[in-house]
C-alpha cells in the first residue's frame, strides 16, 4: 500500500511503528487471548496498560509526583466547562483570546462565572498573538481563581514560546496541538490538558495533568459539576470512575514509548523545527504562496498559508490527492490552506508538500 503524505489537523498522522504494532497484537493482546478491544477495564491486563502509559508520560514530560494525570473522555472541548467547573471557586477567571477554541473556552466559561478577556487579537483577525505584557497588566488588576491560554492556535498557525508571569494565580492551558512537540516546563502551570489526536495517539482520549493540591477538595461547583468531570474524583479513581476509551490509552501508551525510543522530546522538538523551518522557508521565498500568521507568532506545528487568489488555491486543493498529499485544506472558518507537521509527520513529507508546491509555482 502506498502510503499518504498525511497532514490532517486532527485526527492526525501516527508514527507507522506504532501502526504495525497496533495491527500485530490486535487480535491476541501479549498473549491474553482477546484483543485490547475486548479487555475489561477492570482487568489486570488493562491495569498494566494504563499504568504503563502514565508512567511513560510522566519519564518524558518530567511530571512531579504533586500532579495528578488524568485519561478522560469528550475531547478538549469537554473541558472547557470542566475547567470553570472545577477550578472557579470565587467565581472570577481570565481568558486570553488568542483563536477560536480560546474564545470557544472563553464563552463557555461565562456560564458558571464570570470569564474576563485579559487580552484579545481578534480584532486583528487572530494573526498574532497577545502580548505577554498586557496579559500579565491585566491578570493583576484582580484576584483570578485562574488564568486561561490556549497555548497553539491549530486554525490560525499561531502558538505561545512563552509565558506570563502570574504571582500566584494558576495557569490553565489547551495544549492539543502542541502537546508532546517539545518539552514543557510542567511546574509552570497548574492545570494543562489535550486532545490525543494530534501527538499522543488517536482521537477520543483526552489527557489532563493538574497539581494536586488544586482539586484536593473537589470540584469548585461541586453543587452543578457532573461526578465525571469532577477531577477530584477522576484522581481518586485512576480514571476509571466509568469505562474508559481503553483502546485510545492503549495506543497513546504505545505513542509515549516511542517518543522516548525517538530520543525524547529534545529530539521531537528539534525534528518539528527543522520541519517548519523548512515550509516557512519556501512560503517566504515563494511569488505564488505566503503565510498568514505573523512571524514572531509561528507555530512550528500548524503552518497556515494561502496562494495569490482562490482560483490558485482551488487548483493547489484540487491536485494534491493525486500527489499523494492530504489534510492541506485550511479550516472553514479561513480558508486557504494548513501544513499540520506534528510529530509522526516525516521530513520526507514535508519535502514533497513543498515539491508540489514549488511544482505548481
Amino acid at each position: 500500500m502506498q502510503r499518504k503524505h498525511i497532514f490532517n489537523a486532527g485526527p492526525a498522522a501516527l508514527p507507522q511503528e506504532v501502526l504495525r504494532e497496533v495491527q500485530d497484537n490486535l487480535l491476541n493482546y501479549d498473549g491474553s487471548g482477546m484483543s485490547i478491544l475486548e479487555m475489561s477495564h477492570r482487568s489486570q491486563s488493562f491495569q498494566s496498560i494504563i499504568d504503563d502509559a502514565e508512567a511513560s508520560l510522566r519519564r518524558l514530560l518530567k511530571i512531579p509526583a504533586r500532579y495528578r494525570v488524568l485519561f478522560l473522555q469528550g475531547g478538549a472541548t469537554l473541558q472547557f466547562a470542566g475547567i470553570p467547573l472545577n477550578l472557579m471557586k470565587t467565581g472570577q477567571a481570565g481568558y486570553v483570546i488568542s483563536g477560536n477554541f480560546a474564545k470557544k473556552a472563553w464563552q463557555e466559561a461565562q456560564k458558571y462565572g464570570e470569564a474576563h478577556v485579559l487580552a484579545s487579537t481578534e480584532q486583528l483577525n487572530f494573526a498574532q498573538l497577545p502580548t505577554l505584557a498586557d496579559i500579565e497588566g491585566a491578570a493583576a488588576l484582580q484576584p483570578l481563581d485562574y488564568v486561561y491560554m490556549c497555548l497553539n492556535n491549530t486554525i490560525f498557525g499561531t502558538a505561545f514560546y512563552e509565558l506570563p508571569y502570574l504571582g500566584n494565580t494558576p495557569l490553565v492551558a489547551d495544549v492539543s496541538s502542541c502537546f508532546l512537540s517539545a518539552p514543557f516546563d510542567i511546574e509552570r502551570f497548574d492545570l494543562l490538558y489535550a486532545g490525543a489526536q494530534k501527538n499522543a495517539g488517536p482521537a477520543g482520549v483526552t489527557i489532563v495533568i493538574v497539581r494536586d493540591e488544586l482539586i484536593a477538595k473537589g470540584a469548585a461547583r461541586a453543587d452543578i459539576c457532573p461526578s465525571y468531570m469532577n477531577y477530584h474524583i477522576q484522581a481518586q479513581q485512576g480514571s476509571l470512575y466509568n469505562t474508559p476509551n481503553t483502546f485510545g490509552i492503549y495506543v497513546a501508551g504505545l505513542v509515549f514509548r516511542w517518543i522516548e525510543q525517538f530520543g525524547g522530546l529534545e529530539a521531537i522538538a528539534a525534528h518539528n523545527r527543522a520541519k517548519a523551518r523548512a515550509l516557512y522557508d519556501f512560503l517566504d521565498s515563494s511569488p505564488c504562496f505566503y503565510g498568514t500568521a505573523e512571524k514572531n507568532s509561528r507555530s512550528w506545528m500548524n503552518v497556515t498559508f494561502r496562494a495569490q487568489d482562490d482560483a490558485l488555491e482551488a487548483a493547489v486543493l484540487a491536485g494534491a490527492d493525486a500527489a499523494g498529499i492530504v489534510g492541506i485544506r485550511g479550516h472553514r472558518l479561513v480558508g486557504g490552506m494548513r501544513a499540520s507537521l506534528y510529530n509522526a509527520v516525516s521530513m520526507e513529507s514535508v519535502q514533497a508538500l513543498i515539491n508540489y508546491l514549488k511544482s505548481f509555482e
